[in-house]
């Protein structure tokens, strides 16, 4: 190959590459808000519910509950990889190859091409000829339209990392609420096995007082309707406690034999926490993150499809040599391709583009203020449950004294059975409430973590 060749084949590459159109920068952070919500939603400075402590929101949330169990079961949910997590992981090796494949296109095509012949035999010369060439063809991207596409790519390669990450942190939340959930039903069984013990004795105690006469049949039948209604809770207690743990199980990747067990109690509340500024988790939630992202790839191909109205220059270049020729042969061209009628089909590829766009606005504009109200949601429940658990248990330390001196009363004959039975339910219902919201109270606090965008895991150092 000549020198005259080389030199041209570099100078024309070079002048396209000095040609080539910047691609637009997708819009900041804070126009794609402001184009999301509407006009008359304005971003709170702080939080309406009570807040607290407005400092940073901190990672590592699971280690807050101190619980060795919780965190050993949220490992082997995200080591497994259950059904979900695979599927998720998947999309992102894809996402991975898409953006790989449309930078390809950035990059010249490189081929390399052989022939060999011969002829032979009694009545024919023989001999044999070949030769060699080198082609490569590439798209100067003078306009930017193949750099959009690939922009375009890999701000979807974004978006599906974050929404794993999401799906991570969704996981690691999904397992500790249901992990409470478990150990709360465990005490609901426990509550209702209690419950049937003290029908069994106060049936018993009916039937003796039947016996001699002080009191009626109808106590006796109504001793018993409740006892038989106390074995049914019982029963519909322990179905639930094998939904809970299967349910935990699946989470886990585990067969669901409804084997696994909650914890023997409750743990405290966790002390507050740093719950940050409404604006902070625009940028710290891995699913708002995603939105955004898929907002900025919609901009990309927009861009792409506009510049696909403008000419495409394709360079191409060869090298070769066949056998009998002592120098190598090479050659360079050029084509040029403007569309001039397309039938429609370029300006509705531009339409169709523009619409995505506008639609992965829509959607980013409903994950802020589904945000938001996670957010609100949370806080307000924080402090109403505190405030639900404290007249929780004083009912329920009200209810037993009362059930005390009614079981008292009645063993002396001064109030009948049906005013011990209505008494006993209330301090049941007082306990099973007491239970219920001390397991909801854990299960909010998890849902302040995730709506917040905290991660379960320590940040690295």
């Amino acid at each position: 190959m000549s020198a005259k060749w080389t030199v041209l084949s570099v100078g024309l590459v070079g002048t396209c590459l000095l040609a080539a159109c910047a691609v637009k920068e997708a819009p900041p952070t804070a126009d794609v808000v402001e184009d999301a919500l509407p006009s008359t939603t304005k971003v709170a400075a702080e939080w309406t519910a009570p807040a607290g402590d407005a400092g940073t929101v901190d990672d590592g949330w699971l280690k807050n509950f101190h619980d060795p169990q919780l965190d050993a079961l949220v490992k082997e949910a995200l080591d497994t990889q259950n059904p979900n997590m695979r599927l998720l992981s998947s999309q992102v090796d894809r996402a991975t190859a898409s953006a790989r494949l449309a930078g390809a296109a950035l990059k010249p095509t490189v081929g390399l091409g052989a022939d060999l012949s011969g002829t032979g035999g009694d009545d024919a010369v023989s001999g044999t000829s070949g030769s060699v060439g080198v082609g490569v063809s590439w798209e100067a991207d003078i306009w930017g339209k193949v750099r959009a596409g690939a922009t375009a790519a890999d701000e979807n390669l974004q978006a599906t990392v974050a929404d794993f990450e999401w799906a991570r942190q969704s996981l690691a939340a999904q397992v500790a609420k249901t992990w409470f959930l478990a150990t709360e039903i465990k005490q609901q069984v426990g509550l209702a096995r209690d419950t049937v013990d003290i029908m069994e004795q106060l049936t018993e105690l009916v039937e003796n007082k039947q016996k001699v006469g002080q009191v009626s049949m109808q106590d006796v039948y109504l001793a018993r309707a409740d006892r038989d209604k106390a074995q049914d809770a019982l029963r519909q207690a322990l179905g639930g406690e094998k939904q809970i743990q299967r349910a935990l199980e699946i989470l886990l990747g585990r067969y669901p034999a409804g084997e696994i067990e909650g914890a023997d109690g409750l743990m405290a509340v966790p002390p507050p926490i740093p719950v940050g500024l409404p604006a902070d988790i625009i940028t710290r939630r891995p699913d708002l993150v995603a939105a955004e992202r898929r907002v900025a790839a919609a901009f990309y191909l927009t861009e792409q499809a506009e510049l696909a109205k403008l000419p495409s220059v394709t360079l191409t270049a060869s090298a070769g040599g066949a056998s009998g020729l002592d120098d190598m042969i090479g050659s360079l061209g050029a084509g040029l391709f403007a569309p001039i009628f397309t039938g429609g089909a370029l300006e509705a590829q531009v339409q169709q583009a523009d619409a995505d766009q506008q639609a992965a606005i829509a959607v980013y504009g409903q994950s802020l203020l589904k945000a938001f109200e996670e957010v609100e949601t949370s806080l307000t429940n924080e402090a109403l449950f505190e405030q639900r658990e404290q007249y929780l248990r004083s009912a329920e330390l009200n209810s037993e004294k009362a059930y005390d001196m009614s079981r008292a009363q009645y063993d002396v004959g001064q109030v009948d059975l049906l005013s011990v039975l209505q008494i006993q339910a209330k301090w049941i219902g007082a306990r099973v409430g007491v239970v219920n919201i001390a397991s909801n109270r854990l299960t909010q606090r998890v849902n302040l973590h995730l709506a917040l965008g905290g991660s379960f895991e320590a940040a690295a150092e």
